[in-house]
C-alpha cells in the first residue's frame, strides 16, 4: 500500500534565506498584509465607545491606576488600596498606563485592547508564515481576526486580549527557537509565558506541553542540549513570573492592599488555589457549568462538561467555527509528517499549535469551577494557525488523492458545522446558513473531484507542445484559484458574519457573549446607568452627587467590587469594596474599617451591595453599621453616613 507525502515546504528556512530569495517575495504579499492589518484594526476598533467601560470590575481598577501608582502596581480596585481584583495585575498595566497618558476614558480603556488584538494577527502571520509561506501566514492571521471570540475580547476590557497576544508571542519566539535551537529565542518565549502568567495566571502556561515537546522533538541539536535548553528555559519562566509573586510576598502587608480572592493574602495561593486547581476542580469560591443549573446561568458558566462543551450552546458560537477542520486538518498533518526528517518544520510547527489546541481545549472541556465562553479566545490562534497550515501543505499536496479528500472533508466539515451553528438563532439571516452549506458542498465535491485535474493541468508544460501546454498551464492555474477561493469564502463566511455581528453590538458586563443582539445572554452584572443598581428610582444620580462631594479617602464603602467598581466609575471617587468580588474575602476586617472609620477615611456605607453573584458580604460590618449609624435613603438607596 501506498502512502501519500506532503511535500517539503518550497520556501526554505529563514536562517538560509538569501537577499535574491527575499527580493523575489510575491509582489502582492505586504500590501495583502498591509491590507489584513488595516481590516482587522477597522473591525475592533469599529464603534468601540458603544460599550463604555465594558466590565466595570476591571474598568475601575484601571481608573484607580491613574489616580495611584500603587493601585497601578498591585491592580487595586480602589485608589485607597483596599483590596485588588482577583486577577493578577499585568493587563491592567496596559490599561491603566494608557489611561494616564490619554486621561481615563472608554477609548483609552479599550483602544489598547483592540491594538492587541492587531498585533497578535499580526505575529501570527509572522509566525506561520516563516517555514509555510506568506498565503498561509495571511489565512491564519484572517482566521484569528474573523473568530467571533477574538472580536469580542480584542474590543472588551479583560484580561484575555493581553494573555492571548503573549500565548501567539510565545509560539512566535518557540519556532524561532526550533529553526537553529536557539536558547535565546527559547528564553524569550519563557518570558512571554511568564507575563502571561501575571496576566491570567495557570491559564497562561497550558501552551507550555506543545512549546516544550516541539523543542524537545525539533530542535537541531543533540538531545542533551535540547533538554539543557529547556531547563534553562525553565528556569527563565519562573523569574518571568515569579519576580512579582516574591514583590507581592515581601511587601509589607500592612502597606499594600489585600490579595482579591486570596484566602491568606498571598498570590501565591491565589495562582493555585481559586485561579489554578479551583478552576479545575471547582470547590469553594468556583462553580462551572457542568455543576448543574441551567437556562442562562449554565450557558455562562460554559455548559455541561465533555468532549462536546466546546461545540455546544455556550462556547459553540464563540470558538468552534473551524474547529472542526483544524481537528481534521492536525490529525492528517500528523499522519503525512510521520516519516519525515525530526527537524521538519512543518511538523514541528503542527506540534506546536496542535498541541496549544489539544492540552487547552481538553483543559477547557473538563473544568469542574468557573469558566466563562469567553475564556475560549485563548484558542483561537492555534485554531487559525492549524488550518492554514494544514490547508496550505494538503492543497500543494492536490496531485495525491487522499490529500484531495482530507482536503474536501475539511471543507465540507466546516460548511455542515456553520449550518449548525447558525441554526440555533434562526431569526438571525436564516438564508445564510443554507447558502453556506451548499456552496460548501459543491466545494468540497469540485475540490475531491477536480482537484487533480487542475494540478496536472498546471503541469502541462512538458505536455503535447509549447502553445498547449501553456493554455493547459493557465487554464489549471485559474481551476485552481477558483477551488482555493470557494474553499476559502466557503469556510469563513459563518465565522465571518458572526464576527461582523458581534462588532456591531455594544457588550458590557462581566460575561459577554459574541454574535447578534438576539442570540447573546447580555452579559451578567451589565454597566450601571444613571445609578439603577442601587435603587430602580435613581434616575437623577441622587447617590452620585453625593459621593462626588466628599473629601474622604474613600467616598463610601459597599458590599463586593461590582458595586463598588460601578459607584467608583459613576463618581470618579475610591470606594471599598467590602469583601472584594463576591463578598467573602477578610478584607477589610471588621476591626481595619472601624479603625478607618474613626480616623475619619470613609464617609458612607452604601448597604445593599452585591457581589459578581455568589452572594456573602461581611454582615459583621453590615451589623456594627446599622447599629451605630441613622439610615436614610438617598436616591433609592439606603445610605449611612459614617462621619460627624
Amino acid at each position: 500500500m501506498t502512502t501519500t507525502t506532503l511535500p517539503s515546504p518550497a520556501r526554505p528556512a529563514a536562517a538560509h534565506r538569501t537577499r535574491s530569495e527575499a527580493a523575489a517575495r510575491p509582489v502582492w504579499q505586504r500590501p495583502a498584509l498591509a491590507a489584513l492589518l488595516l481590516l482587522t484594526g477597522v473591525l475592533y476598533l469599529w464603534r468601540l465607545g458603544d460599550s463604555g467601560y465594558a466590565n466595570s470590575f476591571y474598568a475601575a481598577a484601571v481608573q484607580a491606576g491613574t489616580q495611584s501608582w500603587k493601585a497601578l502596581l498591585f491592580g487595586s480596585l480602589d485608589a485607597g488600596n483596599v483590596i485588588t481584583v482577583d486577577k493578577p495585575p499585568a493587563a491592567l498595566w496596559v490599561m491603566g498606563l494608557s489611561g494616564r497618558i490619554f486621561g481615563f476614558n472608554s477609548w483609552s480603556l479599550l483602544a489598547p485592547q483592540a491594538l492587541e488584538g492587531v498585533a497578535a494577527v499580526a505575529l501570527l502571520y509572522a509566525t506561520v508564515k516563516r517555514h509555510l509561506g506568506a498565503a498561509a501566514g495571511l489565512l491564519a492571521g484572517a482566521a484569528l481576526a474573523l473568530t467571533p471570540v477574538a472580536v469580542l475580547m480584542f474590543r472588551f476590557d479583560n484580561p484575555d486580549a493581553l494573555l492571548t497576544l503573549l500565548l501567539v508571542a510565545g509560539a512566535y519566539c518557540t519556532t524561532r527557537a526550533v529553526e537553529k535551537a536557539a536558547p535565546g529565542w527559547l528564553a524569550l518565549a519563557a518570558t512571554a509565558l511568564g507575563f502571561a502568567f501575571l496576566t491570567k495566571m495557570l491559564q497562561g502556561l497550558l501552551v507550555l506541553p506543545g512549546f516544550a515537546l516541539a523543542y524537545l522533538i525539533a530542535a537541531p541539536t543533540t538531545l542533551g542540549r535540547r533538554l539543557l535548553h529547556l531547563l534553562t528555559a525553565g528556569a527563565t519562566l519562573v523569574v518571568a513570573a515569579g519576580w512579582f509573586v516574591a514583590l507581592v510576598a515581601l511587601w509589607p502587608a500592612s502597606s499594600r492592599p489585600y490579595i482579591g480572592g486570596s484566602t491568606n493574602d498571598s498570590l501565591l495561593e491565589l495562582a493555585l488555589g481559586y485561579n489554578g486547581l479551583g478552576r479545575i476542580l471547582g470547590g469553594d469560591g468556583n462553580r462551572g457549568g457542568g455543576g448543574g443549573g441551567g437556562g442562562m446561568q449554565n450557558v455562562g458558566f460554559g455548559g455541561a462538561t465533555g468532549l462536546t462543551r466546546l461545540f455546544g450552546d455556550s462556547m459553540g458560537t464563540e470558538i468552534s467555527w473551524l474547529l472542526p477542520a483544524a481537528l481534521i486538518g492536525l490529525a492528517a498533518g500528523l499522519w503525512f509528517t510521520r516519516r519525515a526528517p525530526r527537524t521538519d518544520t512543518t511538523r514541528a510547527a503542527l506540534i506546536v499549535w496542535g498541541g496549544w489546541m489539544l492540552v487547552t481545549g481538553v483543559v477547557f472541556s473538563y473544568m469542574s469551577g468557573t469558566i466563562h465562553p469567553y475564556y475560549t479566545v485563548a484558542l483561537a490562534p492555534s485554531i487559525a494557525a492549524l488550518v492554514a497550515i494544514a490547508g496550505r501543505e494538503l492543497w500543494r499536496a492536490r496531485a495525491a488523492l487522499a490529500a484531495r479528500l482530507v482536503l474536501a472533508a475539511m471543507v465540507f466539515a466546516t460548511a455542515a458545522w456553520s449550518f449548525t451553528l447558525l441554526s440555533r438563532d434562526t431569526s438571525w439571516t436564516p438564508w445564510l446558513r443554507w447558502a453556506l452549506l451548499l456552496a460548501g458542498g459543491a466545494a468540497a465535491v469540485a475540490i475531491a473531484a477536480l482537484g487533480g485535474a487542475a494540478s496536472a493541468l498546471g503541469s502541462a508544460r512538458g505536455a503535447a507542445s509549447a502553445v498547449g501546454g501553456a493554455r493547459g498551464a493557465g487554464l489549471g492555474k485559474r481551476l485552481a484559484v477558483v477551488l482555493a477561493l470557494a474553499a476559502v469564502l466557503t469556510g469563513f463566511g459563518g465565522t465571518t458574519a458572526w464576527a461582523l455581528a458581534t462588532a456591531n453590538q455594544p457588550h458590557s458586563g462581566s460575561i459577554p457573549t459574541s454574535g447578534p443582539a438576539s442570540s447573546g445572554m447580555g452579559g451578567f452584572g451589565g454597566a450601571r446607568t444613571g445609578g439603577g443598581m442601587f435603587g430602580e428610582g435613581d434616575s437623577s444620580g441622587e447617590l452620585d452627587t453625593l459621593l462626588k462631594s466628599t473629601t474622604t479617602t474613600w467616598a463610601a464603602a459597599t458590599t463586593g467590587d461590582q458595586t463598588a467598581a460601578e459607584l467608583e466609575l459613576a463618581t470618579g471617587k475610591p470606594v471599598i469594596a467590602i469583601g472584594g468580588w463576591d463578598g467573602s474575602d477578610p478584607a477589610p476586617t471588621l476591626a481595619e474599617f472601624r479603625a478607618m472609620v474613626a480616623k475619619g477615611q470613609v464617609a458612607y456605607y452604601v448597604a445593599g451591595g452585591r457581589g459578581g453573584g455568589l452572594g456573602g458580604g461581611n454582615s459583621d460590618i453590615a451589623t456594627w453599621v446599622a447599629a451605630n449609624y441613622t439610615a436614610q435613603t438617598v436616591g433609592g438607596s439606603t445610605v449611612y453616613k459614617l462621619t460627624s
